[in-house]
């Protein structure tokens, strides 16, 4: 018999957890028992997971004792609180917040793109930010061919990318701003409704956020090399689900888009959609609910005067492989499992 797993998921009742508890069933998770936790005003509602109802407990320090694996999406503050208590009781936490990311002993992980690092934890492995797991999923297996020198992106990330708030907020001033009624934001710092946001997270000295130098510096991590120039202008936009990128991209050598499409082609996770005269390229809404990121609008760049040049457009969805099946990925390699999406495309 295959051995199965005790799986804890913090923060069940968000919509990441949400989305945990449903790709651990979808995609055959050997679990043996499942743990659902959150906080104390959500202890006592109740998830179904493979058709049993499962009741929400209260996190604390001693809801880990036989877990073998604990699905983290509770936020940052959270993660570092329960830190010890997950890896004293000798489970591995997966952890999809910013807390630990860029901890030398904790690696970073994106299954397509460094799933070697995996097997280097010290009880902690941790999610990369969604538009860098978005990004890198197309632009790793052109680096690994062509060696990437810089990188220029401009994201358009949806408001799932703050929670079941931020969604919600959008349905709703949406319907405000269609019926006339005044609108108060609340999980953002401006209206969101027919309205986009160039500010994800807090501003830094240099003039960047805090989510621009994510992408920098996860992106340095994962593909083990410093010098790549990465800068990113992030954007909140009206898109319930799915973030979609615009990328610019240098490389050591010379790449044609025809090149880029079969390296791309052949790589895990992603599905190749470019043919403009069809009409066909990657959006978010195509990318809602897919497990690959969507590349297309493959091109030249035209201001070089060589071909180390390329732009691409990215589309992902932020809940799944931004965040929730990334985690359950990493948990797959734990145990054994080869990651591989080709029977849900």
């Amino acid at each position: 018999m295959a051995k199965e797993y005790c799986v804890a998921v913090a923060g069940a009742t968000g919509a990441v957890g949400v989305e945990m508890i449903n790709t651990l069933e979808k995609r055959d998770f050997p679990v043996s028992r499942i743990k659902l936790l959150a906080s104390a005003r959500s202890a006592g509602k109740t998830a179904t997971f493979k058709g049993e109802k499962i009741v929400i407990e209260e996190m604390t320090d001693a809801s880990f004792k036989g877990v073998d694996i604990a699905l983290f999406s509770a936020g940052s503050d959270i993660s570092k609180v329960f830190r010890k208590a997950v890896t004293e009781a000798g489970a591995v936490m997966i952890d999809n917040s910013s807390a630990f990311r860029m901890e030398d002993d904790v690696p970073l992980v994106v299954p397509e793109v460094n799933p070697e690092d995996v097997m280097k934890h010290h009880g902690v492995i941790a999610n990369p930010n969604c538009s860098t797991i978005i990004m890198l999923v197309a632009v790793a297996p052109l680096h690994r061919a062509k060696k990437l020198r810089r990188l220029v992106a401009a994201t358009y990330q949806a408001t799932s990318g703050a929670g079941a708030k931020g969604m919600n907020e959008l349905l709703l001033q949406t319907r405000q701003l269609l019926d006339d009624q005044p609108i108060e934001p609340r999980a953002f710092v401006h209206r969101i409704g027919f309205n986009l946001i160039p500010h994800i997270d807090a501003f830094q000295p240099n003039g960047y956020t805090k989510e621009e130098l994510k992408m920098l510096n996860e992106t340095r991590k994962m593909l083990h090399d410093d010098s790549i120039r990465v800068s990113c202008t992030c954007v909140r936009v009206p898109v319930l689900r799915a973030h979609s990128e615009a990328l610019n991209l240098e490389f050591a050598e010379e790449i044609t888009p025809d090149e880029a499409r079969r390296i791309l082609a052949a790589a895990p996770g992603v599905t190749v959609v470019d043919d403009p005269a069809k009409f066909l390229y990657p959006m978010p809404v195509e990318a809602t609910n897919k497990y690959d990121v969507l590349a297309g609008r493959i091109r030249q760049d035209i201001s070089r005067d060589d071909k180390r040049g390329l732009d691409i457009f990215v589309a992902g969805d932020q809940v799944l492989k931004g965040a929730a099946l990334n985690a359950v990925q990493i948990a797959e390699i734990l145990i054994g499992r080869k990651v591989d999406n080709a029977q849900f495309k």
